[in-house]
């Protein structure tokens, strides 16, 4: 998501750094760079012209070339544009005491059906007893699939066999909420391939019968400027209170997600990030400007650790590490609350100047390091995982290396460098949510994992350790990584 616009964007700016001295031209060619990144990733022109004039209007200008450092400047104009833009958002659903109905519309192929059953999950979490309506009557198969979805999620759903007049069914289904207890009735009206006078008239006739309280458009990021001209469509035609962006997880370049509040006026209330039930989050504008600038986003990846993570689990292993205690066992549980939060990629671009280190790694799939880590702890025994360094010898390596499919060097590198985990997880302890990001930031950029997150970061693809002249090489780098981290502090705390 956003990684086209956040290599232009982060190009911008390491242009304005690499010049020694700021003047009104090189800043007009900086501009121009963070322009060109906001049009290839599909920002309406329109869209793209106004919020130029107003970041060239703040940026060139004696008080800002006259800065010790103006990137660091210009980096806080475009965040608060890029902020103004996208929002504000409203995320009150406007529930009411009686039975609130929220109205879901898009075109078909947009993920309407799944966010249906996503946005009645978050709605229960909130209190609330939730009714899914099953009205899109046109495609059969979106009745079933609403109804394996209640299923899954265990939330009823409304649905009339051979029903062909949709605002009865919604009619019907308001009543049948009042009748079960159901206080919020989701509404998933029909959809079409395309825009046409039947869907909307369909549409304006829910509306005007049942009277819901919020209207939803269900869009889909990855068709660009399709998306936002299909909200101006339905906007014109039902008063829409909110969008709902699907797909952001997938190749969206994010034109889509900066333009639809500036076209519509209509702001995203929340964004769907994957495709299970609960990978749907309320849109913040200030955390998405900081992902799109590779600040990371260190709120919303605590929210969804307190959403995901077995906090029971996560208190008896703080109070472990709070007696000094860490071993393998803990290490082992520790990979397995991570993997929970989703995938390491999207993990990484949450955290501060981290998904810079993703981009380090190329190739390499982190997710499946961590499987081969796992792989190698279960091939231990209980005293092993307790005593690592002190009782696995050659044999013993060899044994472990066969249960886990694995070369014997690997398991060796693990036990060597479990010992500096161990001393920062017990550091951690006693520090705060922030503290601990940044200092697992630190140890992802060269610490005991490797710039990569691979344990066999600091051997030859043949296995080989490096030579005396390439670990001085990678310790050059990993000195470099640390004065950029350095720099993206100081980046944040300008934006602060």
């Amino acid at each position: 998501m956003f990684e086209s616009l956040q290599d232009s964007l982060g190009s911008a700016i390491k242009t304005l750094r690499g010049k020694g001295k700021l003047t009104e031209a090189n800043m007009r060619d900086g501009l121009r760079l963070v322009q060109q990144g906001l049009l290839e990733a599909d920002v309406s022109l329109a869209v793209v012209k106004e919020f130029m004039a107003r970041v060239t209007e703040q940026a060139v200008g004696e008080r800002v070339l006259k800065l010790l450092d103006p990137s660091q400047q210009v980096i806080k104009i475009v965040y608060d544009e890029l902020v103004n833009l996208m929002g504000p958002v409203d995320h009150s659903l406007h529930l009411t005491p009686e039975v609130t109905v929220l109205m879901l519309c898009g075109l078909q192929g947009s993920g309407k059906t799944t966010t249906c059953g996503k946005l009645g999950r978050l709605i229960r979490q909130r209190g609330r007893n939730p009714l899914l309506v099953a009205a899109d009557l046109q495609r059969p198969a979106a009745i079933e699939q609403l109804s394996v979805i209640g299923g899954q999620l265990e939330l009823p759903v409304y649905t009339e066999t051979g029903a062909d007049n949709p605002v009865a069914v919604c009619q019907n289904a308001v009543r049948h909420a009042k009748q079960i207890g159901a206080d919020v009735a989701i509404l998933d009206t029909a959809g079409r391939l395309h825009i046409d006078d039947e869907l909307m008239a369909q549409l304006s006739r829910i509306d005007r019968r049942v009277e819901p309280g919020q209207i939803y458009l269900v869009v889909d990021a990855m068709t660009g400027q399709d998306a936002v001209n299909s909200a101006k469509a339905f906007n014109e035609a039902l008063e829409l209170d909110g969008v709902i962006m699907t797909k952001l997880d997938g190749d969206a370049r994010g034109g889509a997600a900066l333009s639809v509040k500036a076209v519509t006026g209509v702001p995203i209330k929340f964004i769907g990030t994957g495709e299970h039930l609960d990978a749907l989050e309320e849109f913040h504008p200030d955390r998405m400007a900081g992902r799109i600038l590779g600040m990371g986003d260190v709120l919303s990846l605590v929210e969804q650790a307190r959403q995901k993570l077995d906090q029971e689990e996560m208190a008896k292993q703080e109070a472990r590490l709070r007696k000094g205690q860490f071993t393998l066992d803990d290490f082992q549980k520790m990979l397995g609350q991570t993997t929970k939060l989703g995938p390491m990629n999207k993990v990484m671009s949450l955290i501060p100047g981290a998904s810079e280190l993703a981009k380090m790694a190329g190739d390499a799939d982190m997710d499946k390091d961590m499987r081969r880590l796992v792989g190698i702890i279960d091939s231990m025994t209980a005293d092993e995982k307790r005593n690592p360094s002190r009782v696995i010898d050659q044999s013993r390596r060899r044994r472990i290396a066969a249960g886990a499919g694995v070369e014997p060097h690997e398991v060796n590198e693990l036990v060597k460098q479990f010992d500096g985990i161990a001393d920062t997880m017990k550091r951690m302890a006693g520090m705060g949510m922030r503290d601990r990001m940044r200092t697992m930031q630190q140890l992802s950029s060269g610490g005991a994992l490797g710039t990569d997150g691979r344990l066999t970061k600091q051997k030859k693809a043949t296995g080989k350790r490096l030579s005396p002249k390439e670990r001085a090489k990678a310790r050059k780098l990993r000195e470099k990584e640390t004065r950029r981290l350095k720099r993206d502090k100081q980046r944040n705390s300008a934006v602060k």
